[in-house]
């Protein structure tokens, strides 16, 4: 699989489960969310301030998206929701790793830059260092409606995991949002 094909594979509505550990807590969460992936052009002006936010040239993106979610916790009362904007920049001599670009990010709730990488078997792998975080994310296809996600929220020095999680998210092929 080309990165392209797996961020092409990616839009659309998902309903995901997510099964969270918050070992700081010594708590198991169940969350349930729908995660909306909306392509973007590549001059979308939120795309562009993502690019100025970054100094990063617009001409070297490929592949923007939007990413909304909205879902509930058995830990939280209050809703779960948010949006970000990501925008891929693919290095120019290996496509398979680049840079991913974050209007927010994942961990710590700031504009990110992330490192990534496709293998051979389609594993997309994301690496996004924060000031006092580190995230990894693996996702993978099992079919094009069915995908997991595996995340770890990990101490800056990457020696201890504070959170970690799995997701199965399955494509949403109806246009009806419940």
């Amino acid at each position: 699989m080309e990165i392209n094909e797996f961020f092409e594979l990616s839009i659309g509505r998902w309903r995901s489960q997510r099964s969270g550990h918050h070992l700081a807590f010594a708590h198991f969460e169940e969350v349930l969310s729908n995660i909306d992936i909306e392509s973007l052009s590549t001059d979308d002006p939120t795309v562009l301030e993502v690019c100025k936010l970054h100094d990063i040239d617009s001409a070297s993106i490929t592949h923007p998206f939007r990413m909304t979610w909205e879902g509930e916790s058995d830990w939280d009362d209050k809703p779960i929701s948010g949006s970000t904007v990501l925008v891929p920049i693919p290095d120019i001599e290996n496509p398979s790793r680049g840079k991913l670009l974050r209007e927010n990010g994942y961990a710590e709730v700031v504009p990110a830059v992330g490192r990534y990488h496709l293998s051979d078997d389609g594993v997309f792998t994301l690496l996004t260092e924060y000031d006092l975080v580190a995230a990894e994310e693996r996702i993978w296809f099992a079919n094009p409606n069915l995908r997991f996600r595996v995340s770890m929220i990990k101490t800056s020095d990457g020696k201890g995991v504070t959170t970690a999680s799995f997701s199965s998210e399955i494509r949403s092929l109806s246009s009806s949002t419940s």
